[in-house]
């Protein structure tokens, strides 16, 4: 039977996803496109925010509307926040425990032709282990070592959908990594819900498992999905000075860049706090790009308290920022906070903080020019090659090269939102 898959949200579910696929393709089952016809619809859904939740409902809707006869399946973070959804047409529900079991799934379901909810009844305990060699079409590999988020921020819905930290034992880590090098993979991304605290159930943490991935030979580049700034330790600042395969590129969430919508926010530190953790990691590395996330317009955020968002992360100088407009969250603090902000001027301050984004960008970038660079080609298309530097610039190139392979390029102009690079 022909399956579709369609992964929403964030490198997790990627990578959930690509293990399903690997387990599908194990067990006899043709995976085509998801805009085709097929016998099965796969959507791993997210909840992350209230235009997640749209996505999801569409997409779902749009796999039982493409073929009626279908079986359908929803998977994920949106399924598990509305244990209640019902979809004419929709056939499985799995939450976040169970889909690694797809295929057992999938029998039971054709076997019986009734429909399935396999879904969260207690907290999440244990690791639902998974393990790819694999990632067609893609030149970085990612490894997702941990789960689940304990932090219950006042926003934020995921620790009530992913469930308790947990991390993967990492003696498996090891192997999935040693089993993506041998398969031509230089570049391994650490993935997960709460990624800088991993370990915390195993007697161990991150900054041991990167000491460890790092002396697996061939391994070029460790990158770290996002880390919390409470949880860049003075060991993981030991490990950036040390080792030189960990990338020049940290993404570490913001949430906000005024200290009164922080503490309204459930967030465990202040900005004097990240300003100086950020200032510690650019003493080690003087070039790395640091990127964030912003939400605008959180229940109380007033004008002043957004310009105190502005002139924080002109300060900071992030290399890119991502906005996103406060989403409420059935079941979370800030749903019935006061002084919520209008709609129309969300929508405002996300203009404006995208705005600085790119000005922040475009002054990381150019601090570059005619600057020799290390790129890992990932995609030739039209004579042009595309790649990425350690610090993630996206480098473009007016020549045809190997993918997966890496070339030293000179950074020659920018043309927002590349670089432009010669060999």
């Amino acid at each position: 039977m022909k399956v579709g898959i369609l992964t929403l949200g964030c490198k997790v579910n990627m990578y959930e996803s690509e293990y399903v696929i690997n387990t599908l393709k194990k067990a006899g089952y043709t995976i085509g496109d998801f805009r085709d016809v097929c016998d099965i619809y796969i959507i791993n859904t997210c909840t992350v925010t209230n235009t997640s939740d749209i996505k999801s409902r569409k997409m779902i809707r749009s796999a039982i509307k493409r073929n009626p006869n279908a079986c359908v399946v929803a998977m994920g973070c949106f399924i598990e926040a509305n244990k209640d959804y019902c979809e004419d047409g929709l056939d499985i529900m799995i939450g976040n425990r169970d889909k690694s079991k797809i295929v057992s799934i999938l029998d039971e379901y054709f076997q019986k032709k009734e429909m399935m909810r396999v879904l969260l009844q207690e907290r999440f305990n244990t690791f639902e282990d998974m393990y790819i060699t694999d990632f067609p079409g893609r030149t970085r590999a990612f490894v997702k070592i941990q789960d689940g988020c304990e932090n219950f921020c006042s926003y934020c819905i995921i620790p009530f959908v992913r469930g308790k930290c947990r991390s993967k034992n990492k003696d498996k880590i090891m192997e999935e990594v040693y089993s993506l090098v041998n398969n031509g993979y230089q570049e391994i991304v650490l993935t997960g819900i709460h990624t800088g605290n991993y370990g915390v159930d195993l007697n161990t943490n991150l900054a041991s498992l990167l000491k460890e991935i790092a002396t697996i030979p061939g391994v070029r580049r460790i990158r770290i999905s996002s880390i919390e700034v409470t949880e860049l330790t003075d060991e993981i600042l030991d490990v950036l000075r040390d080792y030189d395969v960990i990338v020049d590129h940290l993404h570490i969430p913001l949430q906000s860049g005024s200290d009164e919508v922080l503490k309204s926010m459930g967030r465990k530190y202040d900005l004097s706090y990240y300003y100086h953790k950020i200032q510690m990691i650019r003493k080690i590395r003087p070039n790395i790009s640091i990127s964030t996330d912003v939400i605008v317009g959180f229940p109380g955020e007033t004008g002043k308290m957004f310009e105190e968002t502005l002139e924080s992360c002109r300060k900071f100088s992030f290399s890119k920022i991502h906005v996103f407009p406060f989403s409420k969250r059935n079941g979370t603090k800030a749903e019935n906070l006061p002084n919520h902000v209008l709609e129309i001027e969300k929508k405002r301050r996300t203009k404006t903080l995208l705005e600085l984004s790119k000005k922040l960008e475009i002054k990381y970038m150019q601090s570059f020019l005619n600057q020799e660079v290390l790129v890992l080609i990932e995609q030739e298309k039209d004579g042009f090659s595309y790649g990425h530097t350690s610090n993630f610039l996206h480098i473009k190139i007016p020549k045809g090269l190997n993918n997966n392979t890496f070339y030293h390029v000179k950074i020659k102009e920018i043309s927002y939102p590349y670089c432009i690079g010669e060999l």
